[in-house]
């Protein structure tokens, strides 16, 4: 093959590939793709929170292929659930065939259900804002045609006023103008199935959105200190027995092999024994072989703190409890590379099991999606 011939036939797929736009490639028979399994974006801050349904409010937003569209607003903290569809066209019930091939006047649009108590209209619209071009007529990143037009919807007429506030802030950015629609929701129509979730499914995929801003998003700590108030030391002796008192206000060590946790491996969580400040899930323990729980991890980073210990002509860095201040052990760069490379060595006389059948009644279920 010559090599005239061979940059036409790579400039030809090349351009196959930006055509694809949303196109599923390289699928395989779940309608994943085989090329990676695992999601290649920011972690969801809301994994794990529970949300009252009847509380949400809703906003519809077309931002180019809602692939990336629905990944990314599903990681604005306070997003409870995001779906791919296709909004305010002319004909009912479009696949997404029709939507690209014929002249429904659909966009492709995602649903935000959202807790306003948590992120308001005007927060998640900058997030949204920070990712399309609202400039740019019928088009996102390599996408061109009416269906990746830029576009929010609504039902709630209350949201109109906080929807225009945005806007003019936005057109003060730009010299040309901002040509986002804003329209009343006229009909939404759920997509195909393989179009829902499809970049946690298929992380290779194309995506035209940027995750970075995500990274200064604020999220509030899941876990409320204030909920596990330290107990008086008179009100410690009297609920710990000695050991647990030994270790957590003494920085005493127990006996390896010999503790009550270091071979338990039922699902639930492990709160400070002093306070009941949660702080290891089940699901980041494992085996280290020291005889001691190993974690691999905390369930939220704040609810430990480190501290340099140099006791035994060592240097190690130990490890206690934010609202008890209970020493609990130490934390080791020897644990699974593929975990992070901690290991949270714990004694069991710092912490106390809750098994995830009685996580609920005992005022921890909300920290099920941990497990």
């Amino acid at each position: 093959m010559t090599k005239k011939r061979a940059g036409i036939l790579l400039l030809g797929l090349l351009l196959l590939l930006l055509a694809a736009g949303c196109s599923p490639l390289n699928l395989n028979a779940s309608g994943s793709n085989s090329a990676e399994a695992e999601s290649k974006f920011p972690d969801n801050p809301n994994d794990g929170l529970q949300f009252d349904e009847e509380q949400l409010a809703d906003i519809w937003l077309a931002g180019g292929c809602f692939w990336g569209v629905e990944a990314y607003m599903a990681r604005v903290y306070g997003v409870y659930d995001v779906t791919s569809g296709y909004a305010n066209g002319n004909t009912e019930n479009p696949t997404y065939e029709e939507v690209t091939k014929e002249n429904t006047g659909h966009a492709e649009t995602v649903h935000v259900r959202y807790d306003p108590e948590r992120v308001d209209l005007k927060k998640l619209l900058g997030h949204y804002f920070m990712i399309i071009d609202p400039t740019l007529l019928n088009q996102q990143g390599n996408d061109r045609g009416e269906q990746y037009r830029t576009g929010i919807f609504y039902e709630n007429e209350a949201d109109r006023a906080v929807i225009e506030e945005v806007m003019a802030a936005e057109q003060s950015k730009y010299d040309d103008p901002v040509v986002t629609e804003v329209e009343p929701l006229e009909h939404y129509y759920l997509a195909e199935e393989y179009h829902q979730d499809y970049l946690e499914k298929n992380p290779n995929g194309y995506c035209h959105v940027e995750f970075d801003s995500l990274e200064d998003q604020e999220v509030p700590s899941l876990i409320d200190a204030s909920l596990y108030p330290k107990p008086s030391d008179e009100e410690l002796k009297a609920k710990l027995t000695e050991a647990q008192y030994k270790v957590t206000q003494e920085n005493d060590t127990e006996t390896a092999y010999s503790n009550e946790y270091w071979d338990n491996y039922e699902p639930g969580i492990y709160v400070d024994v002093a306070t009941g400040e949660p702080l290891f899930s089940s699901a980041d323990k494992y085996d280290s072989k020291c005889g001691w729980p190993s974690f691999t991890k905390p369930i939220e980073p704040e609810v430990v703190t480190e501290h340099e210990d140099t006791s035994y002509n060592m240097v190690r860095i130990e490890v206690r409890s934010r609202s008890g201040d209970s020493h609990l052990g130490h934390v080791f760069n020897d644990g699974p590379k593929d975990k992070g490379g901690l290991r949270y060595c714990i004694n069991s006389a710092s912490i106390f099991f809750i098994p995830q059948e009685e996580m609920a009644e005992k005022g921890y279920g909300y920290l099920e999606g941990k497990l």
